[in-house]
């Protein structure tokens, strides 16, 4: 039951996150490594918030969610949308994404150092016993947490106008421009959308086991899998993704040892590219994507 729930929770996160993930590569068509520096800036701007300037909470929550979306118009607007506009190609797109992830992460570095740190204010209390698990109420706020943005965040792009247009642009950014549909208008809303569910991730992460300044890039790196094992196709594929990842790298650190996670994702990569490169999905992706 532990190993159940502890993969449990990591199926929320990585879910979470490739679900952010997937919105903001449906409208650049690249992968932004600068991701993962989201998922690390909101944890630090908490800590700054919560701890050095001894501010409320739910504040400090609430304002680094915001300022890590304004970090994320800041990258695609000054950076991003001008490289594309020089027609790049998109591996040269991936490492300038690159180059900003190394950039604010250093200065992450400099600014907090690299120890551990940790926003908590509240005491540290044993978990709840649960059919045999242990569960904190950080776990708890967790699970609920992303089950509920995952669902809100799903709605929102099936349900809405703003969510119609990313669609549109994430399908046919050129078919979309000819019915009115703003390609640079979309890209910003689907920045706004996946770097809020980003910070929200990583605040919960570090809520739960701290934070460091490389923590996003592990975080990344089950995202990509993820998104690879479930393909380019529906939700559920996202979901089944994100199980078959967390319940393989929880059985390797249950039966070998904790240092064999990040292998374990390596290891399903490399089978997956080799065996399956579309993914559960079997949807192919368009050249113009790859």
């Amino acid at each position: 039951m532990q190993i159940a729930l502890n993969i449990t929770l990591s199926v929320c996160i990585i879910s979470l996150l490739a679900f952010s993930f997937r919105i903001i590569y449906s409208t650049i068509r690249f992968f932004n490594i600068a991701f993962a520096i989201t998922i690390t800036l909101s944890a630090y701007f908490s800590y700054f918030f919560a701890i050095v300037l001894d501010l409320n909470l739910f504040f400090s929550i609430f304002s680094s969610v915001i300022i890590s979306i304004i970090i994320g118009f800041v990258i695609v607007i000054f950076i991003f949308r001008p490289l594309q506009k020089k027609y790049l190609e998109n591996w040269q797109l991936l490492i300038a994404s690159l180059g900003v992830y190394i950039i604010l992460q250093n200065i992450i570095s400099l600014i907090w150092g690299d120890s551990t740190l940790s926003f908590r204010t509240w005491e540290v209390k044993e978990g709840y016993l649960f059919l045999g698990a242990y569960i904190t109420d950080v776990q708890i706020i967790t699970i609920i947490s992303c089950i509920v943005l995952l669902v809100f965040s799903w709605l929102f792009i099936e349900k809405t106008k703003v969510g119609q247009q990313i669609k549109a642009v994430s399908s046919n950014p050129q078919l979309s421009s000819y019915y009115g549909i703003s390609t640079n208008k979309a890209t910003l809303y689907s920045f706004a959308l996946g770097s809020g569910l980003a910070a929200c991730a990583g605040i919960l992460i570090a809520a739960d086991t701290d934070m460091t300044p490389t923590m996003g890039f592990n975080w990344l790196l089950y995202v990509v899998v993820a998104m690879i094992i479930g393909g380019m196709g529906k939700m559920r594929y996202l979901l089944l993704g994100a199980l078959l990842l967390a319940t393989a790298q929880h059985l390797s650190a249950h039966y070998l040892d904790s240092k064999w996670m990040n292998a374990t994702a390596y290891i399903i990569l490399i089978v997956f590219l080799y065996f399956k490169p579309f993914g559960f999905s079997g949807q192919k992706l368009k050249k113009q994507e790859v």
